[in-house]
């Protein structure tokens, strides 16, 4: 974020958490907050991870534009990669 732009105010909380190998790989729940806000993030995270195991190269990538894209929105995460994760 440039240094003379302020910080987004945490509008809601997410947590993001791996279910395995199969498909579908993750789970996005809006835990608190504007669940409106929490809706449409979850579609844009599903978009980007879905078919992505935590272990595939890509997902890093998409994983930083998932922070990316909840920094500018306003939304805490909680990523929960659990054991299956790299």
């Amino acid at each position: 974020m440039p240094e003379d732009e302020a910080p987004v105010p945490i509008r809601a909380h997410a947590r993001i958490r791996y279910l395995g190998p199969v498909a579908p790989h993750w789970e996005i729940v809006t835990t608190s907050g504007d669940r409106r806000v929490g809706e449409e993030f979850a579609q844009r995270t599903n978009a980007r991870l879905l078919m992505l195991p935590a272990h595939d190269p890509q997902f890093r990538r998409n994983q930083a534009r998932v922070e990316r894209d909840a920094e500018r929105e306003g939304i805490a995460l909680t990523w929960d990669l659990g054991d299956e994760a790299p």
